[in-house]
């Protein structure tokens, strides 16, 4: 896997961040840099470390279905895309309550939350025999600064474009999972 797409699947995968971090922002309102680098810190750890803990459930099980990984990560990726273009559309009354998003279990659960699409990417990098590492660096950076970004965008603007976000974040995921599965079409 090249780095252009790596940087797509971060950005797939920053997009639910991105968007609670525009909640974020407008539900705080009065946003302070310390706010946003906490937000950011929070999202992009767990965002970071979810690819890890799916990476190592997935080199458990990569004897058992390495001939199929092409095709796991296909449907993983489509899963994960197709999940967030659903949630994307949906209007959950659990987002519209205004909770502090600086309470330390708030952020907690939302950073967890945000990131489980992220420990199914790493169970797919698993299955592809990729590397760990950049992945990870990669995913923590764009997601840090997207969620960064996002509580000053949400400051601003509030929830004019978060749901837009999370669709074409899981669009991109789906290409992905499509582009995998017709480059080992195409080779094999």
């Amino acid at each position: 896997m090249n780095l252009s797409q790596l940087i797509f699947i971060a950005i797939g995968l920053a997009a639910d961040s991105f968007a609670v971090s525009v909640s974020s922002g407008a539900i705080i309102g009065k946003m302070r840099l310390h706010h946003a680098i906490r937000i950011a810190l929070f999202f992009s750890f767990f965002q970071g470390l979810m690819p890890w803990i799916g990476w190592v459930i997935g080199g458990l099980a990569s004897e058992a279905i390495r001939d199929t990984g092409h095709w796991l990560a296909f449907v993983l990726l489509c899963f994960i895309g197709g999940k967030m273009v659903y949630e994307s559309r949906q209007m959950q009354d659990e987002e519209k309550e205004a909770k502090d998003p600086l309470n330390i279990y708030i952020l907690i659960t939302l950073a967890i939350a945000t990131s489980i699409d992220a420990l199914a990417v790493g169970v797919t990098f698993s299955f592809l025999d990729i590397a760990i590492a950049e992945p990870i660096i990669i995913i923590s950076l764009v997601t840090f600064i997207f969620s960064f970004a996002g509580t000053y965008i949400g400051e601003f603007f509030g929830h004019l474009c978060e749901d837009k976000i999370e669709c074409i974040g899981g669009i991109i995921l789906i290409t992905i999972g499509g582009k995998i599965l017709l480059d080992h079409l195409l080779q094999g």
